[in-house]
């Protein structure tokens, strides 16, 4: 399977899985010049976006170890850029998250690790 091909699989996994773990899914690749955002999602009173990783288990790395600090940066201004176009106030609690997703081969089981506030560092 092409990289472009299991990450459009392994965002699949992730709304269904952000579904089940009740959040609501406000957009999906949302995309701008500067970069993208996979999925921004609120849960309760916060606003949390996304960036998921995905890689075939076989490749023997984790997923979340291919964010570059530029694509960091690249999150944080999505994440602002996305609140002042929605008109979110920067008050509004918000966070960047990671859902690393490992697909096993068979493509029929995927282990999934969410990485809450994972760029906390950098606010």
């Amino acid at each position: 399977m092409r990289s472009k091909e299991l990450g459009n699989f392994g965002e699949k996994i992730a709304s269904n899985y952000l579904k089940k773990k009740k959040y609501k899914i406000l957009a999906k690749n949302f995309k701008r010049k500067w970069g993208e955002i996979d999925i921004v999602t609120k849960k309760k009173n916060k606003i949390i976006f996304f960036e998921v990783k995905s890689i075939s288990k076989r490749e023997g790395f984790l997923p979340e170890d291919q964010i570059s600090q530029k694509k960091k940066r690249q999150l944080l201004k999505m994440a602002q850029i996305y609140l002042s176009e929605n008109k979110i106030s920067l008050a509004v609690p918000h966070q960047i998250d990671i859902l690393a997703i490992e697909i096993f081969p068979d493509f029929k089981k995927a282990k999934i690790r969410h990485l809450e506030n994972a760029l906390e560092d950098y606010y």
